[in-house]
């Protein structure tokens, strides 16, 4: 008679990018018989909502502040698959966009932990088109670029300096402490012109969102006060956004607030 071998397993979940309604219909099923949960900092808490019933276990990291390291999560990982049968682990966004889940992944396969991996919606995808940004378009943008702000150097990504060069929509996530660095980089391309958004705390409520060009976003979001976390979207495609397209003949705009969407429609220069 045959042993049934009941093999721990690690599922890693991406979570969307913020608004709950954005999370995958076989993310909620694996949240609804979860035991454990292990999530990230950018994990929406109504996104908890649907497990009930679970041990949950913050180990985020934010700028400054890490709750476990990545060794440690690792660890926690292994430990609560093998203890308990499962581990669900809650990633914002997609967890092989800049969320290193394929680590995870590789750490808990060489410790004898299966993995499955769910999908989330990418918020260097996501949310620019929330905000009417198209990243790519017909004879406008025919590639796009996601890059990461901060290495793990804690520097300025290097491909910043090559995604300059081109035509392409470039997405900068974890940028905003480098802003300064980018905006030099495009200045010295001759792109002082070039629109760029800022979108902080994309989908969610309290979204907000700044256009503007290379030249004055330093200024505006000095202005607005636009914090993290954030996306970056620098191309000819934002134009697309209504926020842009409302003061882009305009040398001097006030701020507007449209009441119903957060947006805070930003001046262009002439």
């Amino acid at each position: 008679m045959k042993t049934l071998i009941n093999i721990p397993k690690c599922t890693i979940v991406g979570a969307g990018p913020g608004d709950p309604d954005l999370l995958t219909l076989k993310a909620i099923k694996v949240l609804n018989n979860a035991g454990v949960i292990l999530y990230d900092a950018l994990v929406n808490p109504e996104i908890l909502e649907h497990a009930p019933g679970a041990i949950k276990i913050f180990v985020g990291k934010r700028k400054g502040c890490h709750a476990y390291t990545q060794d440690q999560i690792n660890e926690l990982i292994v430990k609560f698959a093998k203890e308990n049968g499962s581990v669900v682990r809650l990633k914002g966004g997609d967890p092989f966009v800049f969320g290193r889940g394929s680590e995870e992944k590789k750490y808990a396969c060489a410790h004898g932990v299966e993995v499955e991996v769910i999908p989330g919606i990418s918020s260097a995808i996501s949310v620019p088109a929330s905000v009417g940004i198209p990243v790519t378009k017909r004879h406008i943008a025919e590639s796009f670029w996601i890059i990461t702000g901060t290495t793990s150097g804690h520097k300025l990504s290097k491909d910043v300096t090559l995604a300059a060069k081109t035509s392409a929509t470039v997405v900068i996530l974890m940028g905003v402490s480098k802003l300064a660095q980018i905006v030099a980089l495009y200045k010295k391309e001759a792109k002082a012109e070039l629109p760029i958004a800022i979108v902080q705390n994309g989908t969610r409520e309290d979204q907000k969102l700044v256009a503007g060009n290379i030249a004055n976003i330093e200024n505006l979001v000095k202005k607005y006060k636009i914090g993290t976390p954030a996306i970056i979207i620098i191309g000819e495609v934002v134009k697309e956004c209504e926020a842009y397209k409302t003061g882009v003949n305009n040398t001097e705009i006030d701020k507007f607030i449209f009441q119903n969407l957060n947006y805070l429609n930003l001046p262009q220069t002439a």
